[in-house]
């Protein structure tokens, strides 16, 4: 039994030094949960992949002499992404495979695939709440980053094309896929329905993310005019755009206060504005604002408050994400969205992102 663990084991201590990490317990829910995404053959093969994509012929040489041909190494590597263990991309027309972060990534494929079994649901959250959580919010950046709704931006304001959601759709060169949004479909079936939206396709994918999910059934292809409409009607409900930390992003979540997995993470802490990549908050003009409130209902991180004293809106900045739903909703217009003064710049792509979440803050 020791032989047959030692190789999770390995494969849990290589991981670990991958994107965000994979720690280890006292409990060993973390073995648990390599156990169920890979088989012992597969976690050994595991160990010779990391974040840097590499195609079937180079994985293929790093594991010669182990008695795996070409064949049976494409064939493992097919099985575990449709798993969702792994992941692949298209580079220079190669498929080149690589890992994934539990969170953003492993958790997200095996939910939306209908693979995630009760035992691995029920591990998944011991493991978060045990060692896992701590790394999620502990690495150099965030994982996702928050753009403004576009009806916040205003005509002065200088946008970079990753901070536009809009030029991001019309933009992309590959597929747009749009799905049900699991963390509102797991509070539904906890009994706690979304405040905000009853609609469930919400999210979209684009890039490899989209060419998995449309691939292996989990979300439909959509079409940029579809896309637009998608995101028209998320911004319209106050959803917060939540995309993939680079800028060729793979997804964009529209997401809640009362369901996100990230969002409610985040906001119990004292500071959530310091874990998130953004480059706009919330300003007040209290010579403008007349208390009505709106700014406070629309919020979802609790940044916008009432002042007892004065009556008028007063924005948390240690809070705020600059989402911009307050501005877009304000029927005064005494909100207006201000550009940080240090801009944050996503990395190019994953792979470079991945990079930068291997190094533990």
């Amino acid at each position: 039994m020791e032989n047959a663990d030692k190789v999770y084991t390995d494969l849990q201590k290589h991981l670990d030094k991958q994107a965000v990490g994979f720690p280890a317990t006292k409990s060993g829910v973390e073995i648990r949960i390599l156990k169920e995404l890979f088989t012992p053959e597969q976690a050994g093969l595991t160990l010779h992949l990391n974040y840097q994509p590499q195609s079937v012929r180079e994985i293929f040489n790093s594991v010669k002499g182990k008695g795996m041909s070409l064949k049976k190494v494409k064939s493992m590597l097919e099985e575990m992404e449709t798993n969702g263990a792994i992941l692949s991309t298209i580079q220079n027309g190669t498929e080149r495979y690589f890992t994934i972060p539990l969170v953003v990534g492993i958790w997200e494929m095996r939910w939306l695939a209908n693979k995630a079994t009760p035992q691995f649901m029920a591990d998944f959250g011991e493991y978060g709440s045990s060692g896992f959580g701590k790394t999620f919010v502990s690495t150099k950046v965030s994982q996702t980053r928050i753009i403004p709704v576009e009806k916040s931006i205003s005509v002065g304001h200088r946008v970079t094309t990753y901070d536009h959601i809009r030029e991001i759709i019309n933009s992309t060169d590959g597929q747009i896929g749009v799905g049900r949004c699991m963390c509102r479909e797991i509070a539904k079936q906890r009994g706690q329905p979304c405040k905000i939206t009853s609609r469930q396709e919400t999210c979209m994918a684009f890039s490899d993310w989209a060419r998995h999910f449309i691939k292996f059934g989990i979300f439909r292809e959509i079409n940029r005019k579809e896309a637009l409409e998608v995101i028209r009607q998320n911004e319209e409900e106050g959803l917060v755009l939540q995309p993939t930390n680079y800028q060729k992003i793979d997804f964009v979540c529209s997401c809640c206060g009362c369901c996100c997995g990230i969002l409610t993470s985040l906001k119990r802490l004292p500071k959530p504005a310091e874990n998130w990549a953004h480059n706009f908050y919330a300003e007040v003009d209290t010579e403008v604002c007349t208390g009505c409130g709106t700014c406070v209902e629309r919020c979802q991180m609790n940044a916008a408050v009432l002042n007892e004293e004065n009556g008028f809106s007063t924005i948390n900045l240690d809070r705020c994400i600059g989402c911009g739903n307050c501005v877009a909703s304000c029927p005064s217009g005494a909100l207006r969205l201000v550009k940080m003064e240090k801009v944050t710049v996503p990395p190019q792509d994953s792979t470079n992102l991945y990079k930068i979440l291997a190094e533990k803050k």
